[in-house]
């Protein structure tokens, strides 16, 4: 692992990033000239070049903050009280491509999801879905492991991670992170099921 760069703002982050080809951005919310949703937006869905994993790394739980950050594209949500050991820890499973959502904050997601959640209804993109691809989202937003899932529905890891893969594919998304809160937004899955 290598720090390429510090910013003091949001565009000052944007800017290096691109320029430094980093891997994984660690942003915070509150920053001066562009906060850090914005920037995270754009180095998530940027314009031109190759998108930015971003781990939002804040003092701010507030539900809506966390909402707000994973619908910017953020591939994970850490709360600057994590221990350095939990930092580095979600800073590797962003690096496998994997989203993560700060322990403390999970629950709270997760029944604002629920009691908001729309009835489940048509869309496109889920329709697209294989009756495979859907377990498998739905396992996820149960927060299962692809080793988890590949346990729960007898399946080797690698044929766990194309479903995965064919998941974000088809629903535009960019995490696993961004999988649940869709689930969740979509009624496909509940608290407690």
């Amino acid at each position: 692992m290598e720090i390429v760069g510090e910013a003091a703002d949001g565009v000052e982050a944007v800017a290096l990033a691109h320029r430094r080809a980093a891997d994984i951005v660690l942003m915070d919310v509150r920053m001066p000239r562009m906060d850090g949703l914005a920037a995270t937006r754009l180095l998530a869905h940027p314009a031109t070049g190759a998108a930015i994993d971003v781990l939002v790394v804040t003092t701010f739980d507030l539900d809506e903050v966390v909402s707000a950050a994973l619908r910017a594209g953020a591939a994970g949500f850490l709360l600057k009280s994590a221990e350095p050991e939990a930092l580095v820890a979600a800073v590797r499973t962003v690096a496998r491509g994997q989203g993560l959502i700060s322990p403390e904050v999970t629950r709270r997601l997760i029944s604002e999801f629920a009691a908001g959640a729309p009835r489940p209804h048509a869309d496109e993109r889920v329709e697209a879905l294989t009756p495979r691809e859907r377990e498998v989202l739905m396992l996820m937003a149960r927060g299962l492991s692809n080793a988890d899932v590949g346990r729960e529905l007898v399946l080797e890891a690698s044929t766990v991670k194309k479903h995965v893969a064919n998941v974000l594919s088809k629903l535009d998304l960019r995490s696993r992170a961004q999988a649940v809160v869709f689930a969740y937004e979509h009624g496909l899955a509940r608290p407690g099921h």
